[in-house]
């Protein structure tokens, strides 16, 4: 298929447009669909310099957007990477994502990082088509918030001590550095010493298993509380976990009932942990008969300094 395209920012008159191709998005697999209606709106009126929705314009129709944000001085995310099923086929999500790239290495990216879920066959071809490389998968845990849960080790909130776990762990090794960034939902960057430190003072919300005999066995943040409706329309508030690692089964139980006491404390209804797609981790989990999401995601990375139009 030949189109003219025109790769532009997106404006708000594109709204019924980019509704109309991404409503049913995912129907037969997810039963709150598609988000990008819900925060089209938001990614256009927003002022942050920081990011950058793209359209692609026929003349006549909206043939496909993506978003681009700068998670720091080197890191962009993709996403809302959706194509108009009228122009598939047609190059449409390359020259989006291109443009993207253009715009993210313009501002020091170096490294352009997107999440596909694993299901998703049409989205990792895209992905894979654009430039994206594989680069972690990971999976979601939940455990139940619960005031009463108690830890057998002593629960800290030693920055340093989750760092140092964190740099020699597996789990950071399994995740390329990559934890959830505490201000773009759905996103992950590699984890800094910050982050860690701001989860401490800003929101309480660094957890630490540590035992006298044997120090640290186990870390993970909080990154943030939100709201989100249930299937029967009853408003909930989660609470989200950047990444967890840990040195054994034990010590996976004690940072899990970490986790539920402390998302009790926020008030949360449900929790989401973060942690890599890892037989041995998976298995410590479903142990402790925690509720374990059914699939992993993939997170997949392109290199800015290469040519990625070749």
């Amino acid at each position: 298929m030949s189109v003219e395209l025109t790769i532009r920012q997106a404006e708000l008159d594109d709204y019924e447009d980019v509704v109309a191709f991404t409503s049913d998005t995912w129907s037969d697999r997810r039963e709150d669909g598609d988000y990008i209606p819900t925060i089209f709106e938001d990614w256009v009126e927003s002022d942050d310099e920081y990011q950058r929705t793209f359209v692609a314009d026929t003349g006549d129709d909206i043939a496909g957007l993506v978003q681009f944000v700068r998670l720091s001085e080197h890191e962009a995310w993709a996403q809302g990477m959706r194509a108009n099923p009228d122009y598939r086929g047609s190059g449409v999500g390359l020259e989006l994502v291109h443009a993207g790239f253009d715009w993210a290495r313009e501002h020091g990216a170096t490294v352009a990082r997107n999440m596909v879920f694993s299901w998703n066959v049409m989205g990792l071809g895209h992905s894979r088509a654009a430039g994206f490389a594989p680069a972690s998968e990971f999976r979601w845990v939940h455990p139940t918030p619960d005031a009463s849960a108690s830890p057998s080790r002593e629960v800290t909130d030693d920055v340093n001590a989750a760092w140092r776990f964190w740099q020699d762990s597996d789990a950071r090794d399994a995740l390329r550095g990559l934890a959830l960034h505490t201000e773009e939902s759905w996103a992950l960057a590699e984890l800094t010493r910050d982050r860690l430190a701001a989860a401490r003072d800003e929101r309480d919300g660094l957890l630490v298993v540590q035992d006298e005999s044997t120090g640290t066995e186990g870390f993970t943040f909080r990154t943030r509380t939100y709201e989100r409706e249930d299937d029967d329309g009853v408003a909930q508030t989660w609470a989200e976990y950047g990444v967890a690692g840990w040195t054994d089964r034990d010590a996976a139980e004690d940072l899990l009932a970490a986790v539920a006491r402390d998302a009790a404390s926020v008030d949360a209804d449900r929790t989401r942990v973060l942690l890599p797609e890892d037989v041995a981790m998976v298995s410590d989990v479903a142990v402790t008969r925690t509720e374990i999401g059914d699939e992993p995601d993939f997170v997949m990375a392109a290199d800015l300094t290469a040519d990625y139009r070749a």
